[in-house]
C-alpha cells in the first residue's frame, strides 16, 4: 500500500475532491497553508493499493493547473515597492511513501 500526501491550492481543491468520491477513493482532508505566499491548501491524505497510485496521481494532475497571479511586491516581503510581481500559483505538490500498515476501525 502506498500514502498520497496532496498538498493542493484551495482554489483546484473542489475538483479533485469531487472526482475522488466519483472513483470511490477516500480520503482524510485537513486545512494547510503555505509558507511563501501565506495562502490556502489543502492536504489529502490518500491511502491506496499500489497498482491505483498513477491513476490517482493523474486524476490530481487533470484537476490542479498552475497560473499566473500578480501580487504587490510587499505581500512577498519586499521593502517599500508596490509594483505587482507575478507568480505561478495552483497546482499540487504530491509526495508518495510506502505504507507499512493500515487499520481502519
Amino acid at each position: 500500500m502506498k500514502l498520497i500526501f496532496a498538498i493542493i491550492n484551495d482554489d483546484d481543491v473542489r475538483g479533485v475532491s469531487d472526482a475522488l468520491i466519483q472513483r470511490e477513493i477516500q480520503a482524510t482532508r485537513f486545512s494547510s497553508t503555505g509558507s511563501f505566499l501565506r495562502s490556502g491548501n489543502t492536504t489529502l491524505l490518500i491511502c491506496l493499493d499500489d497498482e491505483k497510485v498513477d491513476d490517482c496521481i493523474a486524476l490530481i494532475h487533470s484537476h490542479c493547473k498552475r497560473r499566473k497571479q500578480l501580487l504587490p511586491s510587499s505581500s512577498l516581503g519586499g521593502a517599500f515597492s508596490t509594483y505587482p510581481v507575478e507568480i505561478n500559483v495552483g497546482g499540487a505538490t504530491v509526495f508518495v511513501t510506502d505504507v507499512e500498515r493500515f487499520e481502519k476501525f
